[in-house]
């Protein structure tokens, strides 16, 4: 039977600094589901109570990010459903849209790569934004997500095929920009696209 592990405690009564060191990296990945700072502050904050709290579940020896990554992905998910349910309507909602587009091709080039990313199934966002957002290794991933590692990297190949799809583009070479297609006008690179 395993031992129960125990948050440790310095003299001032502070939990360690194991998780503590861990806020950034829960902040970073945070920020990838909530576009505010707040919310993403929040929901770490939810996070690490709810970690506190079952902290006599977690396994001494496994991965304490992990663990708290899958915690936050989990809670968020809890967010999202209940969210869902009592926020009809929002879609329509004026003012969540900006007052004026951006004229710049690349911000139009990022809300598409973003949409498209949202339109990824839940497995394979999360793997691609673990592993190609967040920088994290395929054995965490495969340990957050709770899958093998070659899942992952399947996870991981597909999201990047279908997001190539959405975004009509012929091959990952085709993403590359060369110096010279740096060098058209805005007007001539979209005609380019549209060919």
């Amino acid at each position: 039977m395993t031992k129960p592990a125990q948050v440790s405690k310095t003299n001032s009564g502070k939990p360690d600094p194991d998780i503590v060191s861990l806020i950034p990296a829960l902040r970073a990945f945070a920020r990838t589901f909530c576009r505010d700072s707040t919310n993403a502050d929040d929901l770490v904050q939810e996070t690490l109570t709810k970690a506190i709290a079952a902290i006599d579940r977690f396994e001494p020896g496994t991965n304490m990010k992990s663990w708290l990554f899958t915690i936050m992905r989990n809670t968020f998910y809890t967010r999202i459903k209940a969210y869902t349910r009592e926020a009809p309507g929002l879609l329509d909602c004026v003012s969540g849209m900006p007052i004026t587009p951006a004229p710049q091709e690349w911000s139009i080039r990022a809300r598409e790569l973003h949409q498209a990313i949202q339109r990824l199934p839940d497995q394979q966002r999360d793997v691609l934004i673990l592993i190609g957002v967040m920088g994290i290794s395929y054995e965490d991933t495969a340990s957050i997500c709770g899958c093998a590692m070659g899942t992952v990297k399947s996870r991981l190949n597909r999201a990047r095929q279908k997001i190539l799809e959405d975004l009509g583009e012929g091959s990952p070479q085709s993403l590359v920009e060369t110096s010279l297609q740096l060098g058209l006008g805005a007007g001539s690179a979209a005609s380019e696209r549209q060919r």
